[in-house]
């Protein structure tokens, strides 16, 4: 039931379902000679939708997140590494495409950078995860290991977690997998970081944050379509917004009765 409602507020609680909303509602007060709140509802929904769109507005809201923590281009040299994991994202397992091609975006460049920081250390596993909460579709896990392997990345070098189904879940398979403490090197989109690295540390574990897949424009000065508002923009509003709310949640998830993974 909590993954179904968070599910729902996730959703619901975008600029778009919002904006739709706040116009709906504006229809119906003018509808039913509201005029004046009818009008005031619509044109809040509007500049909802206007703002989430918007350049500056959506590279603010997502800045602090993404700016979180640094890249990390070279492995630490004084720290005794337990693995590198690999969150898991989207991925397209019916496709007829090439193992790498059949992963989303943000997972191809989250795989792609664990593979860069695995070749500094080649003999530390690569651990990947992720499923979907749907049981008929294959683990993202599974297509991780597969573009992994296509890669040059040997199969005694990875380890799959092909059950969590969120980034909690993931914390405490890896806790499951190395034990309390384990120095882990962290790799996921540089928006979901700060919430990542709550889940492992309140799993138990030292996680060593790698960023990558950033969605945010590094350009100075900024360029035309910075300023116009447009779907790629709102990408970025929303996924402030989701990321924000995750990171709410994460003392919730952790707290919760039963959680192994409260600490």
């Amino acid at each position: 039931m909590y993954e179904l409602v968070k599910s729902l507020a996730a959703q619901l609680l975008m600029p778009l379902p919002v904006s739709l909303g706040l116009l709906a509602l504006g229809a119906l007060l003018s509808w039913r000679r509201f005029m004046r709140w009818g009008v005031t509802t619509a044109v809040v929904g509007v500049a909802v939708l206007f703002l989430a769109s918007w350049g500056p507005f959506a590279e603010r809201l997502l800045a602090p997140l993404e700016s979180r923590y640094p890249a990390l281009v070279h492995l630490p040299e004084n720290t005794l590494l337990a693995g590198i994991v690999v969150l898991g994202g989207g991925w397209q397992p019916e496709a007829p495409y090439g193992s790498v091609a059949k992963l989303s975006e943000s997972s191809a460049i989250r795989l792609t950078e664990g593979i860069r920081l695995w070749r500094q250390a080649s003999a530390l596993p690569l651990i990947v995860s992720g499923a979907s909460r749907d049981p008929t579709v294959v683990p993202v896990a599974r297509g991780y290991s597969a573009a992994a392997q296509s890669l040059g990345v040997p199969q005694q070098q990875l380890v799959v977690l092909d059950w969590p189904t969120d980034t909690g879940q993931e914390a405490q398979a890896v806790l499951d997998t190395l034990g309390p403490g384990a120095p882990v090197v962290l790799v996921t989109s540089a928006s979901h970081m700060p919430r990542a690295m709550r889940h492992f540390q309140a799993a138990g574990l030292a996680p060593i944050p790698a960023p990558t897949h950033y969605l945010g424009q590094y350009h100075s000065p900024p360029a035309l379509g910075y300023w116009v508002p447009s779907a790629s923009h709102l990408r970025k509003t929303e996924r402030a917004i989701y990321e924000a709310l995750g990171l709410l949640m994460v003392p919730v998830e952790h707290s919760a009765p039963g959680n192994q993974t409260a600490q």
